[in-house]
């Protein structure tokens, strides 16, 4: 019994200094939304759906492909439409969301595969920048990196 009265103090100590805090109902509706909104914008291309693309990036989103070569809304808009013929699929895996007030930073991958062409499987790690204006959550940047392809072992 005292060992869970100390139990209970420890974390009554933790909240109250902030060492633990819970995550606020709006904060998690947000990181839903986040999360469910990244797998759209990774099957875009393969559905040419340019409306999820509209949808999810701001009209000032710029972003960091693996080459290292810079892409905006417009051209992601673009592969949209062209992509489709490329890829099976692409999957997201997993989304972790923290959140720095008005912002959140999303990091993820995704594993994908080719219709032809070498490789024909790969896997992207990237993080997006989320960002909330005029009551809307938009990805304002985002860095993709293939994983080489020794490293994809799930294939």
């Amino acid at each position: 019994m005292r060992r869970n009265i100390v139990c209970l103090a420890v974390v009554v100590l933790a909240v109250g200094l902030g060492v633990i805090r819970a995550q606020p109902d709006s904060e998690r509706r947000v990181a839903q939304y986040i999360q469910s909104s990244e797998q759209p914008w990774a099957e875009a291309g393969i559905k040419g759906d340019r409306a999820a693309v509209e949808r999810i990036l701001a009209d000032d989103f710029l972003g960091v492909a693996p080459d290292g070569s810079l892409y905006d809304k417009a051209k992601e808009i673009t592969n949209a439409k062209e992509n489709g013929e490329n890829f099976l699929s692409n999957h997201v895996n997993d989304v972790q969301v923290r959140f720095f007030g008005d912002t959140a930073v999303a990091q993820g991958s995704e594993s994908w595969e080719l219709r032809s062409g070498k490789p024909k499987y790969g896997k992207y790690v990237w993080t997006d920048t989320w960002v909330k204006r005029n009551g809307k959550w938009q990805i304002v940047a985002a860095e993709d990196v293939l994983v080489p392809a020794r490293e994809i072992i799930n294939r």
